[in-house]
């Protein structure tokens, strides 16, 4: 039950993280763009409360994010500020700051990437891998793949912790939930302003 809790909050984390971020920037819509935000927040907010893997992988996001100057709308700022928040209330597991450091610096890689037409136009191969930011995508695979290792064998590589295998897999569902909140966004946009 607690997967399928995770995963559902993984899901929406991603699709109202893309939709916020495609209400500001497509439509100029700062007020919805906002509420949006602080909802992704909430949901983000109750992941890394609840697991350690959301914790790397939210907080990599945050500070990979932060030190690319990627933060760049009132929605991320609120965003950002509610799952602070919720964390610093409810307090986060313990981690390792070496894979916390991995995490973040894999997410900042993405985020000087992406969108970063003098890379893309050179190559198509990285044009594809910066856009659907692979970068974090590989390190949290690897860092599942060791840990599931580690669980197997005993054996305790660097003396650090790494994420649990379904880590990899939710934060797929992630992913695949922003890219498809990014692919309907005008239809969902639409709809939704009909209804309000």
């Amino acid at each position: 039950m607690e997967i399928i809790v995770l995963a559902l909050f993984y899901m929406l984390s991603g699709f109202l993280m893309k939709f916020s971020d495609d209400a500001y920037d497509e439509r100029g819509d700062k007020k919805f763009a906002s509420i949006l935000g602080i909802i992704c927040g909430l949901c983000i907010g109750f992941l890394v409360v609840n697991s350690v893997d959301a914790t790397y992988i939210f907080f990599g996001i945050l500070l990979g994010t932060l030190f690319s100057k990627k933060i760049d709308g009132v929605h991320h700022i609120l965003t950002l500020a509610t799952f602070v928040l919720v964390a610093f209330i409810y307090g986060i597991p313990q981690i390792s700051i070496l894979t916390l450091i991995i995490c973040s610096i894999a997410a900042f890689i993405d985020e000087i990437g992406n969108d970063n037409l003098k890379i893309s136009d050179k190559s198509h191969f990285f044009g594809i891998f910066f856009r659907y930011r692979f970068a974090l995508k590989i390190t949290i695979f690897a860092l599942a793949f060791l840990g599931l290792y580690q669980s197997i064998t005993g054996f305790n590589i660097m003396n650090m912790e790494f994420l649990s295998f379904s880590a990899f897999f939710l934060f797929i569902l992630f992913e695949i939930s922003y890219e498809l909140s990014g692919r309907y966004f005008e239809i969902a946009y639409n709809w939704i302003k009909a209804i309000l």
